[in-house]
This record gives C-alpha cells, structure tokens and sequence, in this order.
C-alpha cells in the first residue's frame, strides 16, 4: 500500500479537520532561530505549517509529495509550494535557517532523508519535528473511543504509525539535540468536528473502504448518547511530541 495516495485522494479532509498548532510551538522554534530568513516546511500538507511559519521568516518554502494537497493548499505571497519528495529537492546547499516536518516525520526513509536536510540546512540551522497521535476528553468517552472506533480500524493502520506513538523516541537525529519544552495541544470540538477527525486518519479510511460505514455510525451513535447535545464543545487534548536539534557540522 502506498500510503501517500491516501492523503492525496482526501486533501480538502485533511484541510478542514487537522486541528491548529499551539502558538506557543512556533514561538518557541522563533526563540532558538539564530537567523529568521528561510524557512522549509516538509512534507507540508495543505499548509497549515507554512502559514504560521511565514510570521517568523522573510520566505517559507513548503513541499508535498501529494500534488491534491499542493493545489488545496493555503496560498500567501510569502509561500512558495513545490511537489517535491522530501528526500530529493532541487534547493541549494545551505539554503535554510529552519526545516520543520510536522506530523509526517514517521513516513520518511531516513537514510535518504537526512542526507538531504544535511545538504540544504545552513549552519548553526534548526531542525523540528513534532506530532500528535491519540487524545483525552474524558475517562468514558475515551473508553468508547477505543472500543467502538479505534479498535475496529486497528488492524488497518500502517506500521510506519507506531513511530509516531512512540514519540519519536526512537528516531536517531543527526543533529545536536535540544531540549524543548513540554508544549500542550489543545482544541475544543464538538462531536461532527471530533468525527471529521477521526474519519481523516488513514486507517478510518482503509476501514471504510474495505468494510463500510457501520462502525462509523455506530460508534458515532453509542458516543452521542453521552455526549449530549451535539454542538457542545469539549476540551480534546492531544498526546504531542517535539525533537529539535541544531546543525553544528
């Protein structure tokens, strides 16, 4: 399966359904950035990165590998979008002050990878990562979470996700690690935005797919009926992870 189809055949999806990034994340890199010139968003999305970014830095550079989320992507004159693998671009050496990868880092093959983000970050650059994998509301909520969505599409996620999971805890980092702060991701959703959610991961997709909507509507079902009214909002909190590092060669 190549998962990256996934993604391209459901862009507008992904645009309307992936929660924002805390301020505080973006704040942080602006901190540690010794020069705020250029900035490369890989494997951008639609992006949701990139604009945020375009705050901090004179130019941002953003790239996907799915040309539906390139052409769905949010447009700013400060933007520039590419279909590029993350692995093989046409930038130039030395071309970057920060290179951030949010929520695809685990999707990479990173014997290619790093050799490239090594050829285009400059000196003294900053390199980022950071994702969310699963959430909390509340105690039984959670538990009809899990029940009745999360362990009907277990089978269909792919293998590169439990990375992610892990909290990238695994992953070697070429660079100079850095420290960086406990930052918490939050949103307030009500229970169609909590479902337009889920119904974007890949493994609901696949799930779908293959076995049809019952268990969506089902689940959906047996979780309003705790709920209540279904314009309330509740807090959702994300499990969120960072690595950071600078290149010191």
């Amino acid at each position: 399966m190549e998962y990256s189809k996934l993604f391209n055949k459901n862009s507008k999806l992904y645009l309307s359904s992936r929660p924002a990034y805390p301020k505080e994340l973006y704040n942080y890199l602006n901190s540690i950035c010794k020069e705020r010139g250029v900035a490369w968003d890989c494997a951008c999305g639609n992006g949701q990165v990139a604009i945020d970014l375009i705050r901090y830095f004179n130019k941002v550079y953003a790239t996907d590998i799915s040309e539906n989320q390139i052409s769905n992507s949010i447009k700013h004159e400060g933007i520039e979008y590419y279909v590029q693998s993350s692995d093989k671009t046409n930038f130039k050496d030395n071309s970057f002050d920060l290179i951030c990868v949010a929520q695809a880092l685990h999707w990479f093959n990173y014997d290619t990878f790093w050799s490239e983000v090594k050829r285009v970050l400059k000196k003294d650059g900053i390199f980022a990562a950071w994702g969310y994998s699963w959430f909390n509301i509340d105690k039984e909520i959670d538990t009809l979470i899990q029940s009745e969505f999360r362990e009907k599409i277990r089978t269909y996620w792919a293998p590169q996700n439990k990375i992610l999971w892990d909290n990238y805890e695994n992953i070697n980092l070429p660079f100079k690690k850095i420290n960086s702060p406990d930052i918490e991701m939050s949103i307030e959703w009500d229970i169609n935005e909590l479902f337009a959610y889920m119904q974007s991961w890949s493994a609901t997709r696949l799930c779908i797919e293959a076995e049809g909507t019952d268990f969506y509507s089902n689940a959906y079902k047996k979780i309003k009926g705790i709920w209540g009214n279904e314009e309330n909002k509740k807090k959702v909190k994300m499990n969120f992870c960072m690595i950071v590092g600078r290149n010191e060669y």
